[in-house]
This record gives C-alpha cells, structure tokens and sequence, in this order.
C-alpha cells in the first residue's frame, strides 16, 4: 500500500513538475512574442516621427555623442591604430552597453520596449533632413542661386564648393543623398530588426564616429582606421540592400529596372569605398545620369571612376534622387519590421525543426 501510494505521489509531482515547466515555457514565449512585436511597432513608429519631424533641431543626441566622443578623443589620441582600437571601442561600445541595459529592463514590459526603440530609430533616422537637404540644394540651383547652393552643400558631403558649377554641385548632392539613403536610412533600420535598441544605438555610433575620425588625413591616418573598418564593416550588408532597392523602385521617378540593374552590376564595384559604390551605382542607372568624376576637398582632391552612362545631373536629377530615397526608406522599412515582427515565427519553426532532428536521433539509438 505505501508503495503505491508513494508511486501515486511521484506520478502527481512529476505531472505538476512538467506542468509547471509547459507552463514557464508559454509564458517566456508570451514575452519573447510581445518583446518581437514591439520591436516592430517601436521601428515603424520611429520612422514615422522622423517623415514628419525630421531630426530634433535642439539637444539632438547624436551631437551630444560626438561632444562626448570628441572629449574622449582628446584623451586618448595617440598617432597608433591602437589608440584609435580603444577609442572606437569605448565610443561605441557604451552606447550598446546602454541599449543592451535598456533592453534588459523592458523586455517584460512590451510598450515600454515600444517606446524606446521609437525614440531610437527617431534619433539615428535621418531621411526627412536629407530629402529636406537635398532639396533646398534643388531649387537654389534650379533659380541659379550658386552661392547659396555652395553655402549649402557642407549639409550634405566634406566637399569644396568653391570652385564648383551647377552640375557639380548637383552631382555632389546626388552622390551624397545616394549614400545616406543607406547610412542615415537603411542601415539603421536593418541593424534595429536584427539587434534592437543595442543594434540602432551602436550603429549611429560607429557611423558618426567614422564621420568625425575616419577619414584621410595625417592626423586619423592611423588612429582613425579601426573607426573607419567597423563602419564599413556594419554597412556591407545595408549598402548592398540599398542598391537592390534602388534598382526595385526605380520606376517611382520614371528610372528604368533594367538600365539601373544593368550599370550597378557593371559599375558597383569601381568606387574606393567598398559600400559607397553599390548606392551610387545603383542610383546613376535609376536616374540615367553619370556621376563619379573628380571630387576637391578641403586641402585634396581624388578622382574617381565614372559611374553610370549618362548626363551629368542638374537640378531635375535632385528632386528625383530625393523622391527614390523616400521610396527606399519605405520599402526597407517594410522589410524590416516584417523581419522584426516575424521573429515568433522563425522560432517556432526552429523549435519544430530542433524537435524533428532530437526525434530522428532518438529512433536512431
């Protein structure tokens, strides 16, 4: 009698025990379903603060990075990449650390993950100020206002417009608006649907660290590289995607799919930049102009490639190239808030797969 009884009670604890743990289980796939959705609604809702705000134009966080980033340069500079190695790491490492933080504390809390990761894709978002940008330089130069187009264009790109006419200017601002609609739009995006508030947050890190230190001069020759590598690093992926939607909406400014598949193919590689050229590339062919040519900075000047068949672009070209950044920005948000919200789905199937392969090694034994 007590053996059955004591064999009744194990069966009853072990059926609790099993309960318990189905249970655990569908609560933490609850959260994790919420915590994906969330993240979804947050980059939706990011992107729709900045179409219609644009970038904050007081205290906007991203100055006060560069503030920060700047101090800690003054710190650490030494005319060593390894000095530059630590720089990079603590100037983006920090923020991440802070999102991963954030991330941690919201992760049961789905609307208050909702509204963090809105306020943080508004904050690395810059597309409505590039096609603002953008267009300003279109209509200076359309009414032949050429200072006030060169007195507009360090908005946009490091370049020296003094010596510049129409054509380069307009050039410089198609160039530029081709390969911000990958760092201030798409690559954001992308790195929020993958990794969240610690994906967005280290992103606009690395990319504002790589404006202020990553470029050729004698004092970041050295120091500036690490900067320089992650941030081509992180955008390898979102620069390509960007040439691929530059080519899918092509038609929304009249451009045509197959001219523009056809010179990104040929021309996407022929940039210095290995991310700059697939955006550049891809834009030339949508709007059947030719870009590249020989850019004068400050103190220097490079020539690049030609990209593209084409006309030089004059004023038209700029409000088309800022109407085809809209219709990118749109379409990858698609893309990645689909990605962000669908994260329930690829575990289950994981999960359901994982299940199949344990079942077939178990018949196995």
């Amino acid at each position: 009698m007590r053996v059955t009884t004591g064999l009744a009670n194990t069966i009853g604890l072990a059926k609790k025990t099993g309960l318990a743990k189905k249970t655990g289980l569908a609560k933490a796939a609850n959260v994790a379903n919420a915590t994906s959705l969330a993240n979804a609604a947050g980059l939706v809702a990011g992107y729709t603060l900045d179409a219609l705000l644009g970038d904050p134009r007081r205290f906007h966080p991203v100055a006060g990075f560069g503030q920060a980033a700047g101090a800690l340069e003054r710190r650490l500079y030494r005319p060593h990449r390894s000095a530059g190695t630590l720089h990079t790491a603590l100037a983006v490492g920090v923020p991440v650390l802070l999102g991963a933080a954030a991330t941690a504390a919201t992760r049961r809390h789905p609307v208050a993950r909702a509204v963090l990761v809105a306020a943080g894709t508004w904050t690395v978002l810059g597309g409505r100020t590039l096609r603002r940008e953008a267009t300003i330089m279109g209509k200076a130069l359309h009414s032949g206002d050429l200072p006030a187009a060169r007195d507009r264009l360090g908005h946009l790109c490091g370049r020296d417009p003094a010596t510049l006419d129409e054509p380069e200017l307009a050039r410089a601002t198609v160039e530029s608006v081709a390969e911000n609609t990958s760092d201030a739009v798409v690559a954001p995006l992308c790195w929020g649907a993958v990794a969240g508030l610690p994906g967005l947050l280290g992103y606009r890190a690395a990319n504002t660290l790589d404006a202020m230190v990553g470029h050729r001069s004698p004092r970041y020759e050295r120091f500036g590289t690490p900067a320089a590598r992650l941030d081509d690093l992180l955008n390898l992926v979102p620069s390509r995607l960007t040439g691929l939607l530059t080519i899918a909406t092509a038609p929304v400014v009249h451009g045509d799919r197959a001219e523009a598949w056809r010179v990104w193919w040929r021309d996407r590689n022929d940039h210095p930049s290995p991310n700059a050229g697939q955006c550049e590339s891809a834009m030339a062919g949508a709007l059947g102009v030719r870009l590249g040519g020989r850019n004068i900075y400050f103190g220097r000047s490079e020539v690049r490639p030609f990209l593209g068949d084409g006309p030089r672009p004059d004023a038209r070209h700029i409000k088309r190239a800022a109407r085809l950044s809209g219709a990118v920005g749109l379409a990858v948000l698609g893309l990645t808030a689909g990605h962000a919200a669908a994260a329930p789905a690829r575990r289950a199937i994981l999960r359901w797969a994982l299940r199949g392969v344990r079942g077939r090694t178990g018949g196995q034994a």
